[in-house]
């Protein structure tokens, strides 16, 4: 299955996040479901688009794993997803470019063409007050060293890795949201 571009961007008043892991399966779909909701409740629906990738292919056409949506569901979110592998020409539609962990962080800024869309690209964990740091990688300062910002593959292991995956992607949730909003305050200025 062909991988389809991120939506266009309707204004400049708009921002568009993209939340990339591995297959885009389990962590990037949980990321794209939790921060859709909290963009929801902020009533920020049509001001802030929402998508997730993977950075490789090989779950291309599939749904999340059905892990992530008991684990999503049991949380009270949704997930209507098809698997996709990201692509460089991306980044011209995107904001911010979301990396799960560091490996995730290095190949998006690899495949960046230009070194200004190499900075959209940040963790997600470094939006977390409690664990993330200013080092030009995120936006918030916690205490942690950039170790501590992955947010580990729970794939191979028990749901009760999905669970603390999902409890890691909604403690940074809070955090991109402020960001995000300070950047739609900014362009409306």
């Amino acid at each position: 299955m062909p991988s389809s571009a991120p939506s266009p961007r309707p204004a400049a008043t708009t921002f568009a996040v993209c939340f990339v892991c591995t297959g885009n399966i389990c962590r990037s779909p949980m990321a794209e479901s939790v921060f859709r909701a909290r963009v929801r409740d902020a009533g920020l629906e049509g001001r802030v688009l929402v998508d997730s990738a993977g950075t490789d292919g090989w779950h291309e056409g599939d749904g999340a794993d059905p892990r992530t949506v008991a684990v999503l569901a049991a949380a009270g979110f949704g997930t209507d997803h098809v698997a996709r592998q990201f692509q460089a020409d991306w980044f011209d539609r995107l904001d911010l470019v979301i990396a799960l962990d560091r490996g995730h962080l290095r190949t998006l800024r690899r495949l960046a063409p230009t070194p200004r869309d190499a900075e959209k690209v940040r963790l997600l964990r470094s939006y977390d007050p409690a664990v993330g740091s200013e080092d030009g990688r995120g936006g918030r300062r916690g205490g942690g060293d950039l170790g501590d910002l992955d947010v580990p593959d729970p794939y191979y292991g028990d749901f009760a890795g999905f669970e603390e995956c999902l409890k890691m992607v909604e403690a940074a949730s809070d955090g991109l949201l402020d960001a995000v909003q300070e950047a739609l305050e900014g362009r409306a200025a």
